[in-house]
This record gives C-alpha cells, sequence and structure tokens, in this order.
C-alpha cells in the first residue's frame, strides 16, 4: 500500500517491536505511534518462566533493545489500552476516550493467559504472561512456599521445573496423560514426566482440579477425585487466549484470534496483523493457523510491516519451531507432529535424553523433536523447509 504517511501499531509486544524496526528499515518515514497497555519497553517473554522466577536475571536483562528505542523515531504510548476500532473513521479508540487516527494499522495484541471458570481471586493464586506477574510470583516464592502448578503445558512445566531448582516442594496437576500433550506425541510427552519425576516433582496426570481452599488467601487445592493437595501458592498456567476482545465491534472476522489471509492481511484495507493474536491461512495447513511462538511473533511482526508498505507480499508459510528448556533439557519442536506415519530417532539415543526425532508422513519429513541437539536440530529445519522426502532426512542424518 502506497502514499502511508501515519501508521499506528497496537501492541508493544515482541510482534510489534519487530513491525515498528520492520518499517523503519524498509524505509517508511512517516509517523508512527506505538500503543500498549503495559508500562514497560518491549521484553522478552521465554525468561520470565525460567531465568527470572529462578532469580537468575533481573528484570533490566529481558529487555529486547538495551539501547532504547530512540532510534526507531516512534510516539510510544505506554500504560495506554486500546478499547475499540473504528474502521469506518480509521482510528483506533484508546483508554479515556481519545481517537488515534490511522492511514495503516498492524495489530499485534497477543495474548493473555487462560483463566479458570469459577477460579477465586485469592491472594496465592496466580498466572504468568508478564514481567510484574514474573516478579510477583519470584517475591512469592521467598518465602519457601509449597507450589501447586496447574497445567502441564509449557509455561506450568518450565515454572514447575524453576521452582523445583530453587528447591520448593511442587505438585504438577494435568488433566491430560502426558505434559505438553498438545505439543508433543505420548511417547515423547512420556520422557517429559519422567524429567519431572526425576527432579523431584509430584507430578499428576489425568487428574482434574475440583476447588481452591481457603478464605483469606489460597491454602490447598481439592482434586476431581476429592484428594485435597495443600499449597500455599498455586500456578494456573492453562494456556492463553487472543486479545481481540477490543476488536469486537470493528467488523473484522474473529475465531480464536483475528483471522488473516496468507499474507497477515485482514480484510480491511491497510489493516494488517501478527503475533499470538493472529489466525491466518497457511499455505501449508488445511484451516486457519494460529502460533503462540517465540520465533512466530518475530517473523510475522515483520512479514506483515512488510505487507502494509507494499501491498502485495508472498505467503507467509514458516516452519513452525518452538523450544523449552527444562532442567538440563533443551526440548526443540520444529514442524508438525500430528499425523506422522513414521519415526525414526536419529543423532543420538531415546535413552540418553539426546537425540533428534524425524516424523513423515506420505513418504515427506513433516517435523522433529530434538532433546539438547540443537545443532542437529537446525539442520533438519533446513529440510523441513526444503520439503525433502523422509527417506532422504533419514540417509543425511545417518551418514
Amino acid at each position: 500500500m502506497s502514499g502511508l504517511e501515519d501508521i499506528v501499531v497496537v501492541g508493544t509486544s515482541l510482534a510489534g517491536l519487530r513491525a515498528v524496526e520492520a518499517l523503519r528499515s524498509r524505509g517508511y518515514e512517516g509517523r508512527l505511534v506505538w500503543i500498549g497497555e503495559e508500562p514497560h519497553l518491549p521484553y522478552d517473554r521465554p525468561p520470565l518462566s525460567k531465568e527470572v522466577l529462578r532469580g537468575d536475571w533481573e528484570p533490566e536483562r529481558t529487555a529486547l533493545r538495551r539501547t532504547g528505542i530512540e532510534d526507531l523515531e516512534v510516539e510510544l504510548r505506554s500504560g495506554c489500552r486500546a478499547e475499540a476500532l473504528d474502521l469506518a473513521d480509521r482510528c483506533v479508540v484508546l483508554s479515556g476516550g481519545e481517537r488515534r487516527r490511522f492511514d495503516g494499522l498492524v495489530i499485534a495484541t497477543g495474548a493473555s493467559p487462560r483463566r479458570l471458570p469459577g477460579c477465586p481471586s485469592l491472594p496465592g493464586v496466580h498466572v504468568l504472561r508478564t514481567l510484574d506477574d514474573a516478579l510477583a510470583i519470584r517475591a512469592a516464592l521467598d518465602a519457601s512456599p509449597r507450589v501447586a502448578v496447574i497445567g502441564a503445558g509449557f509455561i506450568g512445566s518450565e515454572v514447575a521445573a524453576s521452582c523445583r531448582k530453587r528447591g520448593l516442594d511442587v505438585i504438577l496437576i494435568e488433566a491430560l496423560e502426558t505434559p505438553m500433550a498438545r505439543g508433543l506425541d505420548p511417547e515423547m510427552g512420556g520422557l517429559c514426566a519422567a524429567l519431572h519425576r526425576d527432579h523431584g516433582v509430584d507430578l499428576r496426570l489425568g487428574s482434574t482440579l475440583g476447588s481452591f481452599e481457603g478464605t483469606q488467601r489460597v491454602e490447598g487445592l481439592r482434586l476431581g477425585g476429592g484428594e485435597r493437595v495443600p499449597a500455599d501458592l498455586v500456578l494456573v498456567g492453562i494456556g492463553v487466549v487472543p486479545e481481540t476482545a477490543w476488536l469486537a465491534s470493528s467488523g473484522l472476522d474473529l475465531d480464536d484470534g483475528l483471522l488473516c489471509d496468507e499474507t497477515l492481511a485482514t480484510k480491511a484495507p491497510g489493516v494488517v496483523a501478527a503475533g499470538d493474536v493472529v489466525r491466518w491461512r497457511h499455505p501449508g495447513h488445511p484451516s486457519p493457523l494460529r502460533l503462540e511462538h517465540w520465533t512466530n511473533a518475530v517473523e510475522q511482526g515483520s512479514a506483515a510491516a512488510l505487507r502494509l508498505l507494499e501491498g502485495q507480499a508472498a505467503p507467509f508459510a514458516p516452519v513452525p519451531f518452538v523450544w523449552t528448556d527444562q532442567y538440563d533439557a533443551k526440548i526443540q519442536i520444529a514442524g508438525e507432529l500430528s499425523g506422522a506415519e513414521e519415526t525414526r530417532v536419529v543423532y543420538g539415543a531415546l535413552a540418553e535424553r539426546r537425540f533428534v526425532r524425524l516424523y513423515g508422513r506420505g513418504g515427506r519429513l513433516i517435523g522433529a523433536v530434538a532433546w539438547n541437539r540443537p545443532r542437529q536440530l537446525m539442520q533438519v529445519r533446513r529440510h523441513l523447509r526444503e520439503g525433502i522426502a523422509f527417506a532422504d532426512a533419514v540417509a543425511q542424518a545417518e551418514a
């Protein structure tokens, strides 16, 4: 789209930052306004559940730009919430009623923690998404509480690992049969379960939550089977929901995220989106895809900015990639694992917890899981981008 003079980016997320940087690096010289609800400059979220929670990092180390943002020549509106989007008037409605006009808009409002139905607002019950969340939990951990974590996905598993590294008693409660079941197949999930148990976590799989206990603050949980679990601190880590409530009256298409086409454009001219909030038509998937991964936010922020500036762009079709660090394990997932018809362990062995496992379907390589093999996984990611045959990927790994 040519002739842009006034661009607004909503969301001081990683995706929002990369969009702002890309707009300037691609030559946009007009007015650039950046709106974000949090009071902080953009920071990195992955360390919050690990280095920050353990006390290894102080907050300033999470900054995504250590030298600040002055070089970006952007009007930053921190602590300012977008309340609505008026497409007829081409403006974002801010908290307090201010209306910020635009001729180009990047939506990067991310996601917020999913809440348990009926979850009480008791002191001691936490979620983890923001830097302030992490610091509040870290301060509470200094009192050596008994910790219960609800949900053994990425965040829940990382928090459990961080608390065990601090020497705390941890119970990890998961309704499914393995940790990280939505990202890993059962065998890999079983390895994750063994990892937690080896480090002293009381792991309860296939367990549901009945209720919270306590009046002035949380004192424990009652599981679905009736068992009482004492706890002084509870972390609810059951996933996130995209931040689209402010778009409800906009007329944009919303369905588990903001729906975009294969180039990250919405149905409104001059409006694109990036990051956790987006559900877009990935050419390699039969239905729209939403990814909550760090790498996706980086790549999508830049791609959305390019789409806005140039009007036309190639489809955004990355190979999904995500990782987690738990205890001494770096677990990485590339591509997709569901629907695999064949698998093969290369570069090591499962028993060593140092390997790469390849996944194939229809004779093609579709995904891989790596434990403590980051260099080898980078090669597999290249194979996934190239779309090579499963047999060829195995042969090259074992050569």
